[in-house]
């Protein structure tokens, strides 16, 4: 029973990360736009509010636990959204190629964030001495009675606000896309952005603010990596890109639906994660039972490619820019 709790656990946490990724890149690619810079905006959104907080707790005897979770929220989705404003000036005004674009943005966040993190560690004392504490603790902070009530309690309470969170956009989302006049035009714009312009939508405006917005709430799995998944830190091992890519591949995982990638998100930290719980395996089978996402993903591809189902596939103007001149 301990056993199963802790890979409930390390599930939940694991997949609340790439859970933000995949609603803002589902957001993002609602409107038309494929945006592959997803890991750099994880990067961005992250290191911008260990900066934040980092230099707040230093100026500040006793940090206030409010305050502390408003810097970095506001800082990591700000920085994240201004990622996202260069892809879109980039692919919507100046119309390169967003999978290009897209690449490069995921090595220009990551080069970003590596370069100050590694500055903060250099004026924090050295490697691993960063330490926003009040921060990652009021990230961390349970709800009261609830996590202590028996296994049921730690397996569904026992986490920092910001799984909850995720949650509740996932579903708020889902109904703005499905049940709203803006969801239905933004829905319009990705499916066929000439039409959507005869109807009077403004497609620039559209897809400008899905992109910034789900850039920004793709940011906060990297706020969430930093202030909860490694306690405050920083790490420059290249995690946070590798849930980047697993925020990707859970967009098609989920077939373009936000309240999925609950689940979803939740079902890639099992199959990441189960190995640890499985005795006695090589080291060779590790890797492969953390390749399991990426294979269960291939296989929903295939599938729906197969059905040929509508609901089941991506907008039609996906990747492609829309030049009004050719309508």
């Amino acid at each position: 029973m301990e056993q199963l709790i802790a890979l409930i656990k390390s599930s939940v946490v694991f997949g609340t990360v790439i859970m933000y990724g995949c609603i803002g890149e589902t957001l993002t690619e609602k409107s038309g736009n494929l945006n592959l810079g997803v890991p750099g905006i994880m990067y961005l959104g992250g290191i911008s509010s260990l900066i934040g907080v980092f230099f707040y707790e230093r100026a500040v005897e006793t940090p206030n636990a409010i305050l502390c979770l408003l810097i970095a929220l506001i800082s990591g989705f700000g920085a994240a959204a201004l990622g996202g404003l260069l892809y879109s000036f980039l692919t919507i005004t100046l119309r390169a190629n967003q999978n290009v674009t897209g690449l490069t943005l995921t090595i220009f966040g990551s080069g970003i964030a590596n370069f100050f993190g590694g500055s903060l560690n250099k004026l924090a004392g050295g490697v691993g001495q960063i330490s926003v504490s009040a921060t990652s603790a009021a990230f961390r902070t349970q709800i009261p009675f609830l996590s202590e009530w028996g296994p049921i309690g730690r397996m569904l309470f026992s986490y920092g606000f910001m799984v909850y969170l995720a949650i509740a956009i996932a579903v708020i989302m889902h109904w703005y896309l499905m049940r709203t006049r803006g969801g239905l035009n933004l829905r319009a714009v990705g499916e066929n952005p000439a039409t959507a312009d005869a109807m009077g939508i403004n497609v620039t405006r559209k897809k400008y603010l899905a992109t910034c917005i789900g850039a920004g709430i793709s940011g906060l799995g990297g706020v969430y990596y930093v202030m909860d998944y490694i306690k405050g830190t920083w790490a420059n091992d290249g995690s946070i890109e590798k849930l980047g890519w697993l925020a990707v591949a859970l967009v098609i995982f989920t077939t373009w639906k936000s309240v999925n990638a609950i689940w979803g998100a939740y079902l890639f930290g099992v199959l990441y994660w189960m190995y640890f719980y499985i005795p006695n395996l090589t080291r060779s089978s590790q890797e492969l039972f953390k390749c399991l996402p990426y294979i269960v993903t291939i296989l929903v591809l295939i599938i729906s490619s197969t059905r040929k189902k509508k609901e089941q596939q991506a907008p039609a103007h996906l990747g492609l820019s829309y030049f009004r001149e050719d309508r």
